[in-house]
């Protein structure tokens, strides 16, 4: 009875979040006026559907499933679901308050960071959910190493990833910052 409630209660926590972030003030969507699937480097990074940091919320997919499989196994799976979901959709709000972007303006490489779109965290969330359920259905050696190339594929390319992001909000490194600016 209650597994048919899940999906409209995953729903009401995504919509829930979309309207607290257009409530404090967020874009829609890009404030230059385009939708598309990709938000290159730049000032349209995260402004557009999927960007480099969507590999990072997928990321948190994994994460959060071998978290709650590791500290709630006997929860039902559906449960564990809106846990996560939850927490990611809160991530998503304290991500695009002033004190969090001013934070990773002076202590990232993302120093033109001016937050997310909605259209984008609302994309964010739905990658997080696709890493929960992958890593649900995967092997766990395979999860791994999609969670070893979701951190790797960014990292080559755009030198920054869910790890140094963290890292960087919690101890940031001049030399880190010196690296992912090409120094």
């Amino acid at each position: 009875m209650y597994k048919r409630r899940w999906p409209l209660i995953a729903a009401s926590i995504v919509a829930g979040s979309a309207i607290v972030l257009l409530a404090m003030g967020r874009p829609p969507i890009c404030p230059c006026g385009r939708i598309a699937l990709w938000g290159p480097v730049g000032p349209t990074q995260s402004q557009m559907l999927a960007d480099w940091y969507s590999f990072s919320h997928i990321v948190h997919g994994l994460l959060f499933f071998a978290l709650l499989w590791l500290v709630a196994r006997r929860w039902p799976v559906g449960i564990r679901f809106l846990v996560a979901l939850l927490v990611e959709c809160a991530w998503e709000i304290v991500e695009n308050t002033p004190m969090t972007i001013d934070r990773y303006r002076a202590a990232t490489a993302s120093l033109g960071y001016t937050g997310d779109s909605v259209l984008n965290s609302m994309s964010d969330i739905l990658m997080m959910a696709v890493g929960f359920l992958a890593a649900r259905r995967l092997p766990v050696w395979t999860a791994v190493l999609l969670a070893v190339g979701c951190e790797l594929l960014p990292l080559a390319v755009i030198r920054d990833n869910l790890t140094l992001n963290v890292w960087m909000l919690l101890a940031p490194s001049p030399a880190i910052v010196a690296w992912q600016a090409g120094a």
